[in-house]
């Protein structure tokens, strides 16, 4: 999981990328306001609480009188409700919330669970108050008390972070358990990283979440296929997971899909498709993947381009870069060499959008 520790170190004895690591960005949705969250904003997480249930109070479900079934829904074990809600956003929660009475009472306990989510972001990341991550930890656990399968994540993730990693396991499986892609990722890492590594435990993990979805479980599957560790390996299988992974947006999956098509390993060679994935990693910030993008628009003639892409490569830390760039700047001229430079001044990398 950009900067984070859960994730291995960078590989430097293969061509293919190590696993990923998280960005927080990308696994958080966009927050959308519905009834009863209008005042959960802007005071403390207990004051968020407390409004809460006073709003639920004077609130009227859609169904205010129990159907005969209603009350089968409140009755089930709340392990039960937690894994039918895993799978909820905070939309679809409140919208389940005004089914009736009974469904409103079950899912309370979750309800104010994501309530401490959005709040142990907040102090986590600084987002309207001062950043506090033993605040956040707190949050995240009290939220992960009352069920919340992602609060269960990001409380592991601190703990992870902190170096007390068995806790940090011990909830990545409660979530995992729960059926949560990325804590079932998470969990399958952890496996790997662990003093007794049991890779077979960890293919299993990211099996399950790269079927739900997610792109670092796919793409750290596919690593898993690549190189035989925890599997059998199957270089065609790891291709098609790096592709999925790649659809889904990860960065490093779609440099290891161009260099199956370059290379022929997985897929049949197809340079036209091997070209496109460079071009799309490279846009998407993979450092190795602007050298090498840059390198091909100079071969091919299109220095302008070539210079922005092996600059972006030289600024992001690519050492091999350092010497092409200064190449392509003494062929070029004043004036081309300007507008390059601004236009990487400029250049921003692209983010996936589901």
């Amino acid at each position: 999981m950009d900067s984070s520790k859960t994730w291995p170190p960078f590989s430097r004895t293969s061509r293919f990328s190590a696993l990923p690591f998280h960005n927080p960005r990308s696994s958080h949705k966009k927050k959308v306001k519905h009834r009863g969250q209008e005042n959960l904003d802007h005071s403390s997480p207990v004051d968020s609480l407390d409004r809460l249930r006073a709003g639920e109070g004077a609130q009227r479900p859609l169904n205010s009188h129990p159907s005969p079934t209603a009350g089968s829904f409140a009755d089930l074990p709340f392990d039960v409700l937690a894994r039918v809600a895993a799978a909820f956003d905070i939309p679809e929660l409140w919208a389940a919330s005004t089914v009736c009475r009974a469904w409103r009472d079950a899912l309370r306990p979750l309800r104010e669970a994501m309530v401490l989510l959005r709040w142990g972001k907040r102090f986590k990341h600084g987002r309207g108050v001062r950043s506090d991550p033993k605040r956040a930890l707190e949050s995240f656990l009290k939220g992960a008390e009352r069920g919340s399968a992602a609060a269960m994540v990001d409380a592991g993730l601190m703990y992870w972070e902190m170096g007390r990693k068995e806790e940090g396991k011990a909830l990545y499986a409660r979530a995992a358990e729960l059926g949560h892609p990325a804590g079932q990722c998470n969990l399958g890492i952890c496996y790997l990283e662990a003093d007794l590594v049991e890779p077979e435990e960890a293919v299993k993990w990211f099996f399950r979440a790269a079927e739900s979805g997610n792109a670092r479980a796919q793409y750290s599957l596919a690593l898993c296929l690549h190189k035989g560790r925890g599997v059998k390996r199957n270089v065609a299988d790891a291709a098609r997971w790096y592709q999925r992974a790649a659809e889904g947006g990860n960065v490093r999956a779609m440099y290891n899909t161009y260099l199956c098509y370059s290379t022929g390993e997985g897929f049949p060679r197809d340079l036209r498709r091997a070209r496109t994935w460079l071009k799309r990693a490279a846009d998407f910030g993979h450092k190795k993947a602007q050298f090498e993008h840059g390198l091909q628009l100079f071969s091919s003639g299109e220095t302008l381009k070539a210079l922005v892409y092996v600059e972006l490569a030289v600024r992001a830390g690519e050492i091999a870069a350092s010497h092409i760039r200064d190449v392509i700047v003494e062929s070029v001229s004043e004036s081309l060499r300007e507008c390059a430079m601004s236009s990487v001044d400029r250049w921003r990398p692209l983010h996936f959008n589901r």
